[in-house]
C-alpha cells in the first residue's frame, strides 16, 4: 500500500543531519538549511543543540530524542512525517547514529515508506582514521568499549587477532585503562594513534607502539583529558595466524596445566599475545 493513500497530503522527509565534532566552521551550509526548513528537529540534548542552533542563527523547535524514549517515540513522530511534516535528526556532535540513538526512528521511518535522506559532514572515527597513517582500506569501528573492565578486556582480547584497523571511542576518565587493557591484548609493540579533542582548540594527534601511548598518557595530564578517538593497527593475515595457533596450542595445554601457566607456554611457542590466550 502506499504510504499517502490519494487525498492525503504528501510525506515529509526525514534528514538525517551531521553536525559539527567541534570546530563551529565545519557546520556544513546545507546542514544549517535543512535545520532551519524543518519542522522540528530531534535530538539527543537539547540543551546542547540548542545552543549550537543559536550560534548558528537557527530557531527550528527542538524535540529530545534519546535511548531513553526513542522507542516509544519514534511512532509519533513518523505520524507527523506521513501527515506531511519534514523532521531533521541530529546527534550531540558529528553524524547520528555513529556511537548515538537514532537508528530506531530510521528503520521505522523507513518501513512506513518515509524517504530518509543524510546531510553528511563531520565523523570523529572518519576524521581519526584520516590523519592516523594507518591502513584505511579495511577498519572495523567498535565504538565504546564496556565501562567494567573485566568486560573491556575480555573483548579486547577478542579482537586481538583482527586484521583490519581498529577504532574505539573513549572518554577522558577511562582513556588510561582502556589503552593498558588494549596493550595486555595486542601486545606492547601494536602501532597506534591517539587522536584527542579533533577540530577543537587542544587538539592532538598521537602515534606510537600502544605500550608508549600509554606511558605518555600516565605521564601528561593533559592527555587523559577530553575526547579521544583510538586507531589500532589490525593483527594483518599473520598475526591473526598466530593467534589462532596459539588459541589451539593453549586448549592442549590447558587440558594438563593450570590457565595462567598454559596461556604462557602458548604465547612463547606461537608468538601469540598471552592475554587473548588466556580463558578463551
Amino acid at each position: 500500500m502506499p504510504a499517502n493513500p490519494a487525498g492525503t497530503a504528501a510525506a515529509g522527509v526525514l534528514h538525517v543531519v551531521a553536525t559539527p565534532i567541534g570546530n563551529l566552521g565545519d557546520f556544513p551550509p546545507r546542514a544549517g538549511r535543512v535545520l532551519a526548513e524543518v519542522a522540528a528537529i530531534c535530538a539527543e540534548d537539547t540543551r546542547h543543540t540548542r545552543q549550537l542552533l543559536a550560534q548558528v542563527g537557527v530557531s527550528t523547535p527542538l524535540l529530545a530524542l534519546h535511548e531513553h524514549n526513542e522507542e516509544a517515540l519514534a511512532p509519533r513522530l513518523v505520524e507527523r512525517l506521513q501527515a506531511g511534516e519534514s523532521l531533521a535528526l541530529v546527534s550531540d556532535a558529528g553524524t547520528p547514529l555513529v556511537s548515538d540513538p537514532g537508528f530506531r526512528l530510521v528503520r521505522a521511518a523507513r518501513e512506513a515508506g518515509i524517504r530518509v535522506s543524510p546531510v553528511p559532514g563531520p565523523s570523529a572515527l572518519v576524521a581519526a582514521l584520516s590523519v592516523a597513517g594507518l591502513p584505511s582500506d579495511r577498519f572495523a569501528f567498535e565504538g565504546f568499549l564496556p565501562a567494567k573492565p573485566a568486560a573491556r578486556r575480555e573483548r579486547l582480547a577478542a579482537l586481538a587477532g583482527e586484521p583490519r584497523t581498529l577504532i574505539f571511542y573513549e572518554s577522558s576518565h577511562r582513556i588510561e585503562a582502556m589503552l593498558a587493557d588494549a596493550a595486555a591484548a595486542f601486545g606492547d609493540d601494536r602501532r597506534a594513534v591517539l587522536a584527542r579533542e579533533l577540530t577543537k582548540l587542544f587538539e592532538t594527534v598521537l602515534d606510537g607502539s600502544l605500550a608508549a601511548l600509554h606511558a605518555r598518557v600516565v605521564a601528561e595530564p593533559d592527555q587523559r583529558k577530553g575526547e579521544f578517538v583510538v586507531v589500532v593497527e589490525g593483527a594483518g593475515e599473520d598475526g591473526a595466524a598466530r593467534l589462532a595457533e596459539g588459541r589451539r596450542v593453549y586448549a592442549l595445554l590447558a587440558a594438563e596445566l593450570k590457565p595462567s601457566v598454559a596461556a604462557k607456554l602458548a604465547a612463547e611457542i606461537t608468538g601469540a599475545p598471552r592475554k587473548a590466550l588466556y580463558g578463551s
